[in-house]
């Protein structure tokens, strides 16, 4: 067991960012699953949202993201991250992130690109790789810190909740070690950061280690979490006969936004018959469309056509995407591309306050795994990476303020599991089978969208497998893959109770039984009786 005077769970932008502020107070273990440039940040094409003056405004930006989020997204949030935008684009200029400039007037100023929901061009942005050259930066940034120490391929499995306290309060967690054995880290500060959940999902854009695992550890210490049933599916990510579930590269927002055109396979252009702003409706709408486009021609996928554009500018906008493409034999500039949605973003999470709080003392979240209130039923594009810089600023504000003693060590020594196997190798073949089965059931009857039956349907068999799953992790030695199949269960679980609580259509949440949005616009939230 260890101490640390701040435990960051998660290396994308939310937990680097939260450990560079809080590092200057105290020391710091940031725990990451895999390499430290694995996240979903890293994945991130498009940008980050902000208003830098001109003909935008904080109002338009904030009228934009509340029209996005279907009536669900608290407006103190969104103004809140919408008006501290501006500063933590320079925070992260000053730390050294490169993003894209442009001249304007002999002046050298941000290049903005526009993407779907929004009325100004407002994307900060590094070509089509913003995530990778933001990570970068941090990343950087984190290892030259003295007080600063990040351990790969390093699991949570459990947060450790002080049993003493009423309401008990956050002192760490149990860490799967790369030695493969189990410790305690014991922090009076805990910060969840671990990003999305599209591996409940058989396509994804996310990659493999977006299991879900910040909401199933806070739900099973008893945090209050919220509005899971609302799944962003990225309406384009590259389509690839014979794919068999998985990691599949999106193409950017901002290819629509750079005059992208979505086509049926005898080159219509469709989007018209489904809103007034064409290929930037939001994302919703599109995945929506296309899904529909898709049911009634029989097709596997439609097309993203970016040709009317300048060859030049489309390979300088686009580098990454254009490579991705070439290399599956699609030069975008004079091809279109085969598209299909694909799960990309967690709407949902772990409930926090303002100031990153969650409904546990000592625990705070940010990023993808929280429920911050900003995107409500549906998130705006490229709000992610923003809103995971703001509110993490804030939770290190409130969490360097912290004086909280550390517990004592004795009332948490039962709580490492004790007398286990190593899994079989029959065992073993079944944990892979149960992930893909989880996967399959969710991608056929939890997707764009849903209906009562399919739910409960889905319910039964997922609740079988994960009664299954617990066995088999109360008996046998946790592995990384009994961890992050136990947490996709759970997740897939609470995905599916709270579609099935929510009687409307809403954002991301289409039904077939209830299409009407109700007058009153309310959040699913639950929690774990512990």
């Amino acid at each position: 067991m260890r101490k640390s005077d701040f435990l960051v769970i998660g290396s994308g932008i939310a937990g680097l960012s939260f450990a560079l502020k809080v590092a200057s107070k105290g020391r710091v273990i940031l725990v990451t699953k895999k390499q430290d440039t694995e996240s979903n940040t890293n994945y991130a094409q498009g940008g980050i949202a902000v208003v830098l003056g001109g003909e935008d405004s904080f109002e338009q930006h904030i009228s934009d993201t509340l029209q996005t989020g279907a009536g669900l997204s608290r407006r103190s949030a969104v103004e809140l991250m919408v008006r501290e935008g501006p500063n933590r684009i320079n925070e992260l200029v000053a730390l050294g992130v490169e993003f894209s400039y442009k001249y304007s007037d002999g002046k050298r100023v941000l290049a903005l690109g526009r993407e779907g929901g929004h009325t100004r061009s407002r994307i900060v942005h590094r070509a089509d790789h913003t995530g990778s050259e933001v990570e970068k930066s941090l990343i950087k940034r984190c290892q030259e810190h003295p007080n600063i120490e990040i351990e790969e391929h390093s699991a949570a499995v459990d947060l450790l909740i002080d049993p003493k306290e009423r309401p008990g309060r956050c002192r760490g967690a149990t860490i799967l070690t790369p030695s493969r054995e189990l410790e305690m880290i014991f922090a009076p500060v805990t910060f969840l950061a671990t990003g999305g959940s599209g591996e409940v999902y058989l396509h994804t854009t996310n990659p493999p280690i977006a299991t879900g695992d910040g909401i199933a550890i806070a739900w099973r210490a008893g945090a209050r979490v919220a509005n899971l049933e609302f799944m962003q599916f990225h309406p384009t990510a590259f389509y690839q006969s014979g794919l068999g579930g998985g990691t599949s590269f999106l193409i950017s927002e901002a290819v629509r936004g750079f005059g992208g055109v979505l086509r049926r396979r005898d080159g219509t252009a469709f989007m018209s018959q489904y809103h007034s702003m064409l290929d930037l409706a939001p994302r919703d709408t599109v995945a929506r469309a296309i899904d529909k486009e898709m049911k009634a021609s029989g097709d596997d996928y439609v097309y993203l056509d970016v040709t009317a554009r300048p060859p030049d500018e489309v390979r300088e906008r686009f580098p990454s995407i254009y490579k991705r493409c070439l290399q599956n034999g699609i030069d975008i500039t004079t091809g279109w591309i085969p598209v299909v949605p694909a799960a990309h973003y967690m709407c949902g999470g772990v409930v926090t306050d303002l100031h990153g709080r969650t409904s546990i003392p000592g625990l705070y979240a940010a990023g993808e795994v929280a429920c911050s209130g900003v995107h409500g039923a549906n998130r705006l594009a490229s709000n992610s990476l923003l809103e995971a810089v703001v509110f993490s600023h804030r939770a290190a504000e409130i969490a360097m303020n912290k004086q909280i003693k550390f517990s004592d060590f004795s009332k948490f020594e039962d709580r490492l599991p004790q007398n286990v196997t190593h899994a079989s190798e029959e065992e073993l073949v079944l944990i892979s089978h149960d992930r893909f089965q989880i996967r399959k059931l969710m991608w056929d009857y939890v997707g764009i969208v849903r209906s009562t039956l399919r739910l409960e349907r889905a319910r039964r068999r997922v609740e079988l497998i994960r009664e299954e799953i617990e066995d088999l992790a109360s008996r046998s030695r946790l592995t990384e893959g009994v961890i992050e199949l136990r947490n996709i269960a759970l997740v897939a679980s609470l995905i599916i109770r709270m579609a099935l609580h929510r009687k409307e259509s809403r954002g991301l949440h289409f039904t077939t039984d209830y299409p009407e949005m109700l007058e009153k616009a309310r959040d699913t939230v639950m929690r774990k009786r512990v």
